[in-house]
């Protein structure tokens, strides 16, 4: 097998961007340029088994345009004027196109989003809000659910329902930016006139036919396109920057077309939301299991919590003298554990160099797989994810030669340094111009699309590689210095961790905020990576913050969750003292 560097990108459909559309013999679009959030880490995707993967599609459109018809027996379009009806063709594959049709044209909206970003360079301020679209559909409950990237940072959201020229105002209930799904609610009446809800069905097997419905770019009314399963797997969720299980198939899914179902037969399989760039007809749905997973978990608890992690990195046990080495019988299958996360619950029985044997009684395979469905095999770590918080799971673990049963509470774990931080404002505090920040990798995106290879090392090194030792503790680094007489000569110490302040270990930013106001030193002393050290005057400091603050317009020393009641008016009255 060889890697190429295919990339998967999400599909909602950015307004403000340029999308060059190339017409190859069909009225179906050719995307030949896409952009859209950066990457969390760069995917490599093999590749091999692509060739079997390709097969033609039938697109159905819904247009301004009289019926027409140009197909072959593979490939077919028609166009049908507003609100006209066609009677179904023979064909079963048409059949179903057509029915999820009618399914589609009382339940499929379109959304309409407008979003700000934080600037995480500038984290007092927001970038230039942008607009984007979607799709969606009515579950029960008088809901409509979608993907989280279409409204990620949203500040404005309507939907317009098919048919109508009326959009309505949405209010986002619950966000799953993990799983990359969200629902919606529309408080109007009105709306719900006429609407119908679908119903959610099963995983489906390897090529059954699915119809995805939406709205993408190339037209504003509401398009079917027909395909069938290629593949059913977990695979990298791009938005969140997850391993969760998806169903990857040969319909075209395009920017817009986020957000709306893929139906089979009279329900829905899964919600479309990403596509492969560089490669023809190669979508991915978000499966049913998933849905199911997220919806429950808001109905339970009110609001997302999360999908469950044990906490562990495995290696495969494939090569026959490690196996050897640590003792596994011929009969035993299973996966090292090379890494324990100190905050999870596993770290209190398990350790590194155990072997992994089985799941809730189902047994590892020495390459980490497990059973799925017919003779098809996905990561154990599905298994996990399935899980609800705090449930537990029965691993059974071969250590030292002899093997154990342990009971594991499982939660949601987060990482030492946060993947995206979407619908929050980043965290930050200001003093004598020094600018102190929670590493984020959105921070680190803000290096461009190879962040990776253009942000700090070491910054990025630890991102990707660190875990937390502590609850709540997080990697503060010193992101700018705002140059006064008071800092001349620290310049050049941005973009380094720090360690301590005053002597004492920093565990977070409200830490490090409530060492640096004490106040019972008449210095304050920050210790850096590389041993470097920054010392300034309290009393000196604390004046220049002020005339600082108000030199660059920056209204508050501090973000809104670092301050609390008795502190509250602090950075108001710092930022209208005069110089």
């Amino acid at each position: 097998m060889f890697r190429s560097a295919l990339i998967l990108r999400s599909t909602r459909r950015l307004l403000n961007r340029h999308h060059p559309i190339t017409a190859v013999n069909s009225p179906i679009p050719v995307i030949t340029t896409l952009t859209h959030r950066k990457l969390v880490a760069p995917v490599n995707t093999y590749t091999s088994n692509f060739v079997n993967a390709f097969s033609s599609a039938t697109v159905l459109y819904y247009t301004s345009s009289s019926i027409s018809s140009n197909s072959t027996e593979n490939d077919a379009t028609v166009e049908l004027l507003e609100g006209e009806r066609v009677p179904p063709r023979l064909t079963d594959g048409m059949n179903d196109a057509y029915l999820a049709i009618e399914l589609a044209l009382d339940s499929v909206v379109k959304i309409f989003t407008v979003s700000s970003s934080p600037n995480y360079f500038l984290p007092w301020q927001n970038k230039s809000q942008r607009e984007s679209t979607g799709s969606g559909f009515v579950i029960r409950g008088k809901r409509i659910l979608t993907n989280a990237h279409v409204v990620a940072d949203h500040t404005f959201v309507l939907v317009r329902k098919h048919g109508s020229p009326t959009k309505y105002r949405a209010t986002v209930q619950a966000v799953g930016h993990e799983c990359d799904l969200a629902i919606l609610v529309v408080e109007s009446e009105e709306f719900w006139e006429g609407m119908n809800s679908l119903e959610l069905g099963d995983v489906p097997f390897l090529q059954e036919a699915v119809a995805v419905v939406g709205y993408p770019q190339g037209g504003d009314n509401i398009s079917v396109t027909k395909g069938v399963v290629s593949r059913v797997e977990p695979t990298q969720y791009v938005h969140g920057a997850s391993q969760l299980l998806a169903i990857q198939i040969d319909a075209a899914i395009n920017p817009g077309n986020s957000g709306g179902p893929a139906i089979m037969g009279d329900k829905v399989a899964g919600v479309a939301f990403q596509n492969l760039s560089g490669a023809e007809n190669i979508g991915y749905i978000i499966p049913v299991p998933v849905i199911k997973h997220f919806i429950a978990g808001v109905e339970e608890r009110g609001e997302y919590v999360g999908f469950c992690s044990l906490g562990l990195s495995c290696q495969p046990t494939e090569n026959a003298q490690i196996r050897e080495y640590f003792q596994m019988q011929s009969k035993l299958t299973g996966v090292l554990i090379s890494r324990i996360n100190p905050l999870s619950d596993a770290s209190r029985v398990l350790k590194k160099d155990d072997i992994v044997l089985s799941f809730d009684g189902v047994p590892i395979a020495n390459d980490g797989t497990v059973p799925f469905r017919n003779r098809e095999r996905i990561t154990f770590d599905h298994l996990v994810s399935m899980k609800k918080p705090n449930e537990t799971a029965e691993l059974k673990v071969l250590r030292n030669g002899e093997v154990h049963d342990f009971k594991i509470t499982l939660h949601p774990l987060q990482p030492l340094v946060p993947v995206h931080q979407f619908d929050k404002l980043p965290s930050y505090f200001i003093f004598a111009g020094l600018v102190f920040i929670p590493l984020t990798q959105p921070f680190l995106h803000e290096y461009g699309e190879e962040w990776y290879n253009t942000s700090p090392r070491r910054l990025c090194e630890r991102a990707l590689r660190e875990l937390p030792k502590k609850p709540g503790e997080q990697l503060i680094i010193l992101s700018q210095v705002l140059m006064d007489d008071i800092n001349a000569g620290y310049e050049r110490l941005a973009e380094l961790q720090v360690k301590k302040v005053n002597g004492v270990e920093v565990l977070n930013l409200k830490h490090l905020r409530q060492l640096v106001e004490d106040g019972n030193q008449k210095n304050v002393r920050f210790d850096l990576d590389d041993e470097r050290v920054i010392v300034l005057n309290y009393e000196s400091a604390r004046i220049a913050t002020s005339r600082i603050l108000k030199r660059h317009r920056i209204p508050h020393a501090m973000s809104s969750d670092l301050t609390d009641d008795q502190n509250a008016a602090e950075p108001q009255l710092a930022c209208s003292t005069s110089l």
